[in-house]
């Protein structure tokens, strides 16, 4: 039971976030694909009510009017994005405890927790007593919420005339009475229990995706076990409980965007990542016979939310790998796969104890945090190769002609390739102050004016701290910066080094004019970029060494710099479609892409640039240190054919395998033609039901940006033989 709208597939706006303008809402109601339809009573309610009384109180305008120009200049053209100028920060996964705790429970600490507060005599006493008292009122509200779902349940109950299903509405209103005000007791409980919280989440300031349960597998194992022994419920039931449960993710899309944000990110899912597999808190495999029974659920609902990755150690079994492969040999783009034993050296090299590292996972797209104990933010993407565009304009964009980074000297008078990377070293550290300055405004505003005292509830140490989970008050607090189009900045230093520098076959003087002319009159000069250089992907080490540098040098200007929730700042890699507009803001590069194409996406290798089969990407995607990240994500496409055969099921169990043994972080895989997506492309109406793998999640194809669907056209098709 549960929406947060008057109906499915209805999400609210947060006008004290940002507020749509009335153009806004009808272009989210008139756009082609993934639209909003907005009736004439929300239209009024906006131009007679929401804009005149919100218009310069938004906390976006309060952002903006904090922010330099130099941030702004950047922001515009391209340089990075800002996740928080119009969607509530809540990136973060909720922990065993959802599972263990009611709301009464949550009071009782809440009320002694001020009362050791009082005794004490806190010197932030008044501030912590009202978000405390804050989070007393949400407890209780969703309370409330949940006895009005029981409530009309029961008077479903006596007009039901079918006696089946009247026990059931009954059982329904039972169990709505119990959860969420108490721990749930059975299988079912756990699940309603869980999705009344979800709302409570959702509802409360629009977090920017991803809250979902967790280690699913692992918080509803002993559920599902004691109902069975006890004879109340039995496999099947659990199945329809489970199918019930994926609609209602289903059924609730993130709210809509606006600006860059709609631009950058082409879905409405809501990026929920639901785990399965991993470790135990002593390190034992957590693989169980309800992981099984999930990955059955997946695979025949076949719906884009929630979104599924098996957690895959050293510890899980091979057959649990396969079972999840079988889903992915469907096209269905899921699940993606993780590495468990990465992911705990991730968070325990960013000081998190062994417990709740082995607690955590990833979420959203790639990105690893401690489950129920960690407040992790991402905080935009920032755009590698829009530093070297500008580094070879020093410091002048020149798509707008402005001068937005360092005068780091004209490009001819670089002698080495040496000089010319230490500029761009140079302006890299620049925007990087820039992006985290801007950053630590951004924290503070939503610290100071926007609380979120339910999902405080659910995040441990909020209530103990007695402060918002927005302001520091969970145990661990992060702030992630995501770097884009790895593969594409590898493949274009690697053209400048050998041909400018090493081969000495072209002039930087020359590759600037055709880069200027948009490669127009310079079809050789194209060609040998193109074919004549190493490419990332390839295992190739003069190609990849530019990888390696690029990375270090991200990680160097990022990692554990101060936020202003009393955290640090770290990276990852990840582009969510950021990279199809992060290309839309760059003319053209010195690898051959022409002005506005994609960039890769990922650390995935340029689309097409990887011809020596899926072992080369990876051992090309290892040479990065993925544990000094929080998460990497890694794409490939695979032939239909290839997944004929159950050997070839069993050499692909081998390639993550392999992968992870490298400390590979992340990879996913898409088992759909290039042949039918160019079908798909050309008569949609036969092909509504295509999913695809995009980055971090799934879409329907047919939903897809003209850009982006052709980006994913382009990505190599592999076999494995």
């Amino acid at each position: 039971m549960g929406e947060r709208g008057p109906a499915p597939k209805v999400a609210p706006s947060y006008p004290e976030v940002c507020l749509h303008s009335l153009d806004d809402l009808e272009i989210i109601h008139s756009r082609p694909k993934v639209s909003f339809k907005v009736d004439d009573e929300t239209r009024q309610a906006y131009r007679n009510i929401i804009i005149p009384f919100w218009t310069g109180k938004t906390l976006r305008e309060k952002i903006f009017s904090s922010l330099s120009n130099e941030w702004k200049e950047a922001y515009s053209a391209g340089v990075f994005t800002e996740f928080q100028e119009q969607r509530a920060p809540g990136h973060t996964v909720a922990g065993k405890k959802l599972f263990q705790k009611g709301m009464l429970d949550y009071i009782d600490e809440i009320d002694k927790t001020i009362s050791i507060l009082k005794a004490k005599g806190d010197k932030d006493l008044q501030a912590k007593l009202f978000e405390l008292s804050g989070m007393r009122i949400v407890a209780k509200a969703i309370i409330g919420f949940a006895n009005r779902y029981a409530d009309a349940l029961g008077e479903l109950a006596k007009t039901e005339t079918n006696e089946n299903r009247r026990l059931e509405l009954l059982k329904m209103e039972s169990i709505c009475r119990r959860v969420p005000a108490h721990a749930p007791a059975t299988f079912h409980e756990a699940l309603q229990h869980y999705w009344f919280i979800h709302l409570g989440v959702i509802t409360e300031l629009n977090p920017w995706d991803s809250f979902n349960p967790g280690r699913f597998d692992q918080h509803l194992f002993p559920f599902y076990q004691n109902d069975i022994v006890s004879g109340t419920l039995t496999p099947e039931q659990a199945i329809e409980l489970l199918q019930a449960f994926w609609v209602k993710f289903n059924n609730h899309p993130s709210p809509p965007k606006m600006g860059v944000t709609a631009q950058e990110s082409n879905t409405y899912t809501d990026f929920a990542l639901i785990n399965l597999g991993g470790v135990k808190e002593d390190g034992s495999d957590v693989v169980n016979e309800l992981s099984y029974i999930i990955l059955d659920v997946i695979e025949e609902m076949r719906l884009l939310q929630p979104s599924s990755m098996a957690q895959v150690s050293k510890k899980n079994p091979d057959r649990f790998v396969k079972r999840a492969v079988r889903i992915t040999k469907t096209g269905f783009g899921q699940p993606s796969f993780f590495n468990t034993d990465a992911i705990v050296q991730q968070l325990l090299s960013q000081g998190k104890s062994l417990t709740d590292a082995r607690n955590g996972g990833a979420s959203g797209c790639v990105e690893t945090g401690a489950f129920g104990t960690e407040a992790y933010f991402l905080t935009g993407y920032f755009n590698l190769n829009k530093v070297l565009e500008i580094t070879l304009n020093n410091g002048i964009d020149p798509i707008t002609g402005k001068r937005i980074g360092l005068e780091t000297a004209n490009p001819e008078n670089f002698t080495s390739f040496e000089k010319l990377y230490d500029a761009f070293e140079r302006q890299l550290n620049y925007f990087i102050d820039i992006k985290i300055d801007g950053n630590l405004i951004v924290e503070r505003e939503w610290a100071q004016n926007m609380p979120v005292p339910f999902l405080s509830l659910q995040i441990d140490d909020c209530i103990g701290n007695a402060t918002d989970y927005n302001a520091g008050g969970a145990r661990y607090n992060t702030s992630y910066i995501q770097g884009v189009g790895l593969g594409s900045i590898t493949d274009n230093l690697t053209a400048i080094r050998k041909h400018v520098y090493e081969d000495c076959n072209l002039s930087i003087k020359e590759l600037l004019s055709a880069l200027k002319s948009n490669f127009d009159g310079y079809d050789d000069l194209r060609y040998k970029v193109i074919y004549e250089t190493p490419k990332w992907g390839n295992n190739d080490d003069y190609a990849d060494r530019h990888a390696v540098m690029v990375f270090n040098s991200f990680y160097k200007a990022v990692n554990g710099r101060p936020s202003y929730r009393g955290g640090v700042f770290r990276i990852n890699m990840l582009p969510t479609t950021s990279h199809v507009y992060f290309g839309s803001k760059i003319s053209a590069m010195p690898d051959g892409r022409k002005a506005f194409e994609p960039l890769s996406e990922g650390i995935s290798p340029v689309q097409g640039s990887d011809k020596n089969g899926p072992s080369a990407v990876i051992l090309s995607a290892s040479k990065i240190d993925h544990i000094k990240t929080g998460g990497t994500l890694l794409n490939q496409k695979f032939s239909p054919s290839f997944f004929s055969t159950d050997e070839s099921l069993d050499k692909l169990v081998m390639l993550i395998r392999s992968y992870f043994k490298l400390d590979g972080h992340h990879i996913q895989f898409n088992g759909v033609s290039a042949h039918t997506l160019r079908n798909a492309q050309k008569h949609p109406e036969k092909y509504r039901d295509l999913i695809v793998r995009v980055a971090g999640y799934s879409d329907y194809f047919n939903d897809l940006g003209e850009a982006l669907q052709n980006e994913i056209i382009r990505r190599t098709e592999h076999e494995i033989v």
